[in-house]
């Protein structure tokens, strides 16, 4: 019997036929930052980091994996309605991984100043200057209502720069299309325990650190 789920799987002859395919798949890990927790100091506090990374991030990436194993079991057993029901679990947590993994990336304790080359070609061409591109982001980022994210990304379709908030963990491309280039964190843990209420003066502070190199790198990758 031919057991394939995606290009690996193995299968279980001891099993009922429902469950004889079992998927294999490498569990998600949380991953190292770049940097210490207090390298983006005093734009973001290590306290801050140190609980966002290893309490915050990590708490999505095991929930991911839980919500996983489910529905794996779900399809195993051809349980439409429960693999309907991990839906939003797989949404908000797959989301908050792939948010969180982009967004360590953005930043870094030898960032801050302006993009160059294409990259600031094409901010400039969209948006009509460097400034209005940070005001429009930090405008959109700050107006999240509740928690969410602010997002530069590349539209592969128009060739284009775009900017848009999603609400919560909702990922940029799984849910617009758009590739992510810079994603600015608005939920409360990302700033409240150093900017209290004021999210503007986060969003502003954030642009000190943001790692331009990495958001060219995933412009150039986007528009292969």
């Amino acid at each position: 019997m031919l057991c394939r789920v995606g290009s690996v799987g193995r299968c279980a002859t001891n099993l009922s036929p429902a469950l004889s395919c079992v998927a294999s798949r490498q569990k998600h890990t949380l991953p190292d930052l770049p940097y210490d927790y207090g390298a983006l100091e005093p734009h973001i506090s290590a306290e801050i980091m140190q609980l966002h990374h290893s309490k915050h991030h990590a708490t999505y990436v095991n929930n991911l994996n839980v919500a996983e194993e489910k529905y794996q079991e779900a399809l195993a057993k051809g349980d439409v309605t429960a693999q309907i029901a991990l839906q939003p679990a797989l949404k908000f947590n797959g989301g908050g991984n792939i948010n969180h993994s982009i967004f360590w990336t953005n930043l870094s304790p030898n960032g801050g100043g302006e993009p160059q080359g294409k990259l600031m070609e094409a901010i400039k061409r969209d948006f009509g200057s460097f400034e209005k591109m940070k005001e429009k982001l930090a405008a959109v980022s700050v107006g999240v209502q509740g928690s969410g994210w602010g997002w530069l990304g590349f539209n592969k379709e128009s060739g284009r720069l775009n900017i848009i908030a999603c609400p919560n963990q909702d990922p940029l491309q799984g849910t617009t299309g758009l590739t992510p280039l810079l994603g600015i964190d608005v939920w409360e843990h990302a700033y409240y325990l150093q900017y209290k209420n004021v999210r503007p003066d986060y969003v502003k502070a954030i642009w000190n650190v943001v790692n331009w190199e990495n958001v060219a790198e995933r412009f150039q990758a986007a528009k292969k």
